[in-house]
């Protein structure tokens, strides 16, 4: 199996053609730390991408992403999508399409969910102390897998 990632972090990424390739190369590096002692910082064998390779019995499978386009949320989008194939047995375009919910903070029990999961389960988050931010349908926040 193989990933391939071309990733742009900035609209025209670093800004420099690589004479006679005709493409910008890529600025993926451009949040790591110059800090040599901090764990961000810039080595090596380090990606601010994000590959997915699975295999199990009946099938392998390389992806890029799961779908998601929203940087910070990819290994969370990933997370669900995985449980999406493998505890909730649905096909790739399923697990892709399926709602996403999300939290960006570290602290609290702040959770914001796409408005396609039922009122019942916000029901029951929000009675176990979580509070709800409603996002709409295929919410590009959500890192949406949704078909185009």
């Amino acid at each position: 199996m193989v990933s391939l990632i071309q990733s742009n972090y900035e609209a025209f990424g670093s800004g420099i053609v690589a004479a006679g390739t005709g493409f910008a190369l890529h600025d993926r590096g451009g949040l790591f730390s110059m800090d040599a002692t901090s764990p961000n910082a810039l080595a090596g064998r380090k990606s601010r991408c994000i590959q997915l390779f699975r295999r199990s019995r009946k099938r392998e499978m390389c992806v890029w992403r799961s779908g998601s386009w929203a940087g910070g949320i990819s290994r969370r989008a990933h997370a669900q999508f995985v449980a999406n194939l493998v505890d909730f047995k649905m096909n790739i375009q399923a697990a892709l399409e399926a709602p996403r919910f999300s939290k960006h903070t570290f602290s609290g029990c702040d959770v914001m969910m796409e408005n396609r999961f039922g009122q019942n389960v916000r029901n029951e988050l929000t009675s176990k102390g979580h509070k709800i931010e409603v996002k709409g349908t295929f919410s590009s926040g959500m890192a949406v897998g949704k078909r185009s």
